[in-house]
């Protein structure tokens, strides 16, 4: 077997959402993420440092493209909860977190991490589980 080629690392995630309005809101709102295109009914992305955040309708996107598509993007979807997370200096924990709950967002767990690092988990509007930690976590 063969070495694979090298990557430069990841570009973009995909979360799910029924209702877009209401992750763009979150998004950019409670996260402060820009959001970069939007196609109603079917999605909304966001820039989150060097990557990107997909948000789709996974109804919409589980379909075929029409085979004169210009982007010919197969299809996918999935269904319950999917997981998300960004990183976050040591230091803004305590500041993530009071900003979280001022918010209304009901923070999961808060914990460190034995190898050392701290997470904090929390729920998008659709129910996915987004966490923020200190890249320490992989270190």
């Amino acid at each position: 077997m063969t070495q694979p080629p090298p990557l430069l690392g990841t570009l973009e995630s995909a979360l799910y959402a029924e209702d877009l309005e209401a992750a763009a809101r979150f998004w950019t709102e409670i996260i402060g993420l820009p959001e970069i295109a939007r196609v109603p009914g079917r999605h909304v992305f966001f820039r989150c440092g060097a990557q990107v955040l997909l948000v789709f309708r996974a109804e919409a996107t589980r379909q075929a493209p029409r085979e004169d598509a210009r982007l010919p993007v197969p299809p996918h979807g999935t269904t319950g909860a999917g997981h998300f997370c960004m990183a976050a200096a040591p230091e803004a924990f305590d500041a993530w977190r009071s900003h979280l709950e001022k918010a209304g967002i009901e923070i999961e767990a808060d914990f460190t991490w034995p190898q050392g690092g701290r997470s904090l988990y929390f729920r998008d509007p659709a129910g996915n589980s987004i966490e923020l930690a200190d890249p320490a976590i992989w270190a």
